[in-house]
């Protein structure tokens, strides 16, 4: 097995990948693998070079087979099976406390806001997870909306017709990021019908990510963050 090489620009080259090292620099978070699409082995050497770079390690849309290899070279790495995603390491702690809240409309979208959750506590963010507050029993929102108005930024996960955040901007003054998921009957169109429905929100200001996009949705409330504490220092 050869050894990664260095190159310009902060890369570290693998031959089969060039992981970004200066992105932590740049972006604030460091490289995050995409588990999709990789073999369990080149996985293990990607998550090898970062975790000894930055001491912690995420990836995402991991198979638990996949996950195995990791574990079988990092036995200390987490396997979060719903989230499809693994952690290796101590995460950053954040000295600011500005909770996101993860909203799921129903427990079938939970492997969606559990990316996003996972992804956060990696990013050392605070967690508050808020599940199973769909529209179609609007009083168990009402009931936790003390707790939701309580965060800094929200993140609302919801399929079927992708009412959910539009209820739930109508209620709030901060920051709402619309996670549409692939869940629903027929009509649903694996997601688009959530989509176009969360794109046409009637509440001002909803934000919209890609289907499944659980972690695009972390990253977003990670970003909106960081300009919220630029002014707290």
């Amino acid at each position: 097995m050869s050894s990664p090489s260095k190159a310009g620009g902060g890369v570290v080259n693998l031959g089969f990948a060039r992981i970004d090292s200066a992105r932590r620099e740049r972006c604030g978070r460091p490289e995050v693998i995409f588990g999709e699409g990789k073999s369990a082995e080149e996985v293990t050497r990607i998550a090898g070079v970062i975790h000894e770079r930055e001491g912690h390690v995420l990836a995402t849309r991991l198979s638990p087979a996949q996950a195995d290899v990791v574990r079988a070279q990092f036995p200390e790495a987490l396997y979060h099976e719903r989230a499809r995603c693994l952690t290796l390491g101590t995460p950053p702690q954040n000295r600011h406390a500005h909770p996101v809240g993860i909203l799921c409309a129903g427990t079938s979208d939970l492997p969606v806001s559990e990316e996003a959750a996972i992804t956060l506590q990696a990013f050392g963010r605070t967690v508050e997870r808020i599940h199973d507050v769909g529209v179609a029993g609007i009083h168990r929102l009402l009931a936790e909306i003390d707790r939701v108005r309580a965060c800094s930024v929200l993140i609302v996960v919801a399929g079927m017709e992708g009412a959910l955040p539009s209820a739930v901007a109508g209620l709030v003054e901060i920051p709402v990021i619309a996670v549409p998921t692939s869940v629903g009957y027929g009509a649903s169109f694996g997601g688009l019908t959530a989509l176009l429905g969360m794109v046409n929100s009637c509440a001002n200001g909803v934000t919209v990510t890609n289907i499944d996009n659980g972690f695009g949705a972390a990253c977003a409330a990670d970003a909106i963050l960081r300009l919220t504490e630029r002014s707290d220092s």
